[in-house]
């Protein structure tokens, strides 16, 4: 049984190194087929550089997309080659040699009045040729230093060698960087890259096949679109269109694979996500919040709420506990309790001033201080009525406190206080004014708050949050 198990084990352990090896196999095809679609989305516009640097390749690739030499600048190529072969065997001066000078100078000047580069929309490097002509000849027009250079007198004098030289090194790759695409019957030009893109796609959709099949395998609930669409960016993949989209699935088979760590630019990625995520959503939450505040004021509802209780809700309590009623008992038996006894020694000051302060504009008591043996008595008597005063006043708050009938009584003053209160809120010169003041209170809050934390405090939340992961992972 032991046995078996092990090889149960050994067996899963070798599917899962298959596919492993297979996804980075896949992931390398992948690799190399958006590279091949990033070169051929460049070829037509660097055509020019990879003729001059790798002349082989562009005759390999042409064809691919569908360029041929343009006739017309082919043949005049041809006959420059056919007047450098006619001077070689009978001189520059032989009637051959006119002739064929003679004819360059009729193509030149079709050359210039017909634009054959215009259909590869290179018309910038014909007008490149004629100045570089223009300037070399001295000419006033193009036409002139043609029919100069194209001429037995011209190269009698100048040399023949060096003139020839200059057009094979300037005038020549300018006009072999013209072309001719042929166009389909549907008015496109043609391009047969879907000819060596097919055997890729094919790929792919196997892979694409495997994979949902294994997904719907493991997750029965699921049916073939859903499992398609559990990875699907791999669609991309097999669109023959579009292809520069491929760049998705091609850099996420890499990094799942391992193969390029794009750990940092996942991070950077999700940071500036969270961060332009985080400030819009903060934004929106406490802008509409506000908003939706500042229309139930408008409305009315604030008020209705406040005074009249019998139109709220009914309020769900999570733990049979009224919280605030429950916070707010808790603040007040603190602050008989805990923190009047520390700050008693304060108020028996305050105390003291305030009565001292009454006394002294009592005329019977400055009468008192002007007899001798007196003026001392009256400071005592002074602190001891403080003294006991406050004393006074916190035992009665302490029996207040545990006295039923002195809560009852204290509770009945509360409800009366908040019933006058409420009452006079509602009056027509409070109410408009109070919830206008609360209208405007709230868009402050707006926009000096909300819009500040959405603007500046995200970032920083993000970075103490990312600092907590460092020390966790740690």
């Amino acid at each position: 049984m032991i046995f078996f198990m092990g090889l149960n084990s050994n067996k899963k352990q070798f599917f899962f190194e298959r596919d492993r090896y297979f996804q980075k196999l896949i992931a390398i095809v992948g690799f190399l087929n958006l590279t091949l679609v990033f070169f051929d989305l460049t070829y037509i516009p660097w055509r020019d550089f990879y003729l001059q640097i790798l002349p082989a390749l562009t005759q390999i690739y042409d064809p691919v997309k569908g360029i041929e030499p343009h006739p017309e600048t082919q043949n005049y190529l041809d006959k420059v080659d056919a007047l450098q072969a006619q001077v070689l065997q009978t001189g520059l001066t032989s009637p051959q040699t006119e002739n064929l000078l003679s004819e360059l100078r009729l193509l030149s000047n079709r050359l210039i009045e017909e634009n054959p580069f215009d259909v590869a929309n290179k018309s910038g490097t014909l007008a490149k040729i004629k100045n570089e002509m223009r300037l070399h000849t001295n000419e006033q027009s193009a036409r002139d230093g043609f029919a100069t250079f194209w001429s037995q007198a011209y190269l009698s004098q100048t040399d023949w060698r060096s003139q020839i030289n200059f057009f094979n090194s300037l005038i020549r790759p300018l006009i072999q960087s013209n072309y001719y695409r042929d166009i389909n019957k549907f008015g496109n030009f043609i391009d047969r890259f879907w000819l060596l893109d097919l055997p890729f796609i094919i790929i792919f959709a196997l892979d694409v096949l495997i994979r949902t099949y294994h997904i719907s395998r493991s997750n029965p609930n699921l049916n073939w679109l859903e499992a398609i669409l559990r990875r699907w960016y791999d669609l991309f993949l097999l669109l023959p269109f579009w292809r520069w989209l491929r760049v998705i699935p091609v850099t996420i088979r890499l990094y799942q694979t391992n193969l390029v760590n794009l750990e940092p630019l996942r991070k950077q990625i999700d940071r500036d996500f969270a961060i332009n995520f985080a400030g819009e959503l903060t934004e929106m939450v406490g802008v509409q919040a506000i908003d939706q505040m500042q229309d139930a004021i408008r409305r009315g509802d604030l008020a209705r709420w406040l005074f009249h209780p019998e139109t709220r809700r009914p309020y769900i309590q999570v733990n049979n506990i009224n919280e605030v009623r429950a916070i707010a008992a808790r603040l007040f038996n603190v602050s008989i309790y805990d923190v009047l006894p520390k700050v008693q020694p304060d108020l028996e000051a305050l105390v003291h001033h305030n009565l001292e302060r009454t006394l002294n504009e009592s005329p019977i008591y400055q009468k008192i201080q002007k007899i001798p043996g007196l003026s001392h008595l009256s400071v005592q008597i002074t602190e001891n009525l403080t003294k006991d005063f406050s004393q006074r006043l916190y035992n009665n708050l302490i029996k207040a406190l545990e006295d039923p009938v002195s809560a009852t009584l204290m509770a009945n003053l509360i409800e009366k206080v908040i019933d006058a209160f409420e009452e006079e809120l509602q009056k027509k010169q409070n109410l408009p004014e109070i919830q206008s003041w609360l209208i405007s209170w709230l868009e402050e809050i707006k926009i000096n708050y909300v819009k500040r934390i959405a603007e500046s405090e995200i970032e920083k939340v993000v970075e103490e949050v990312e600092n907590l992961n460092y020390l966790v992972r740690r």
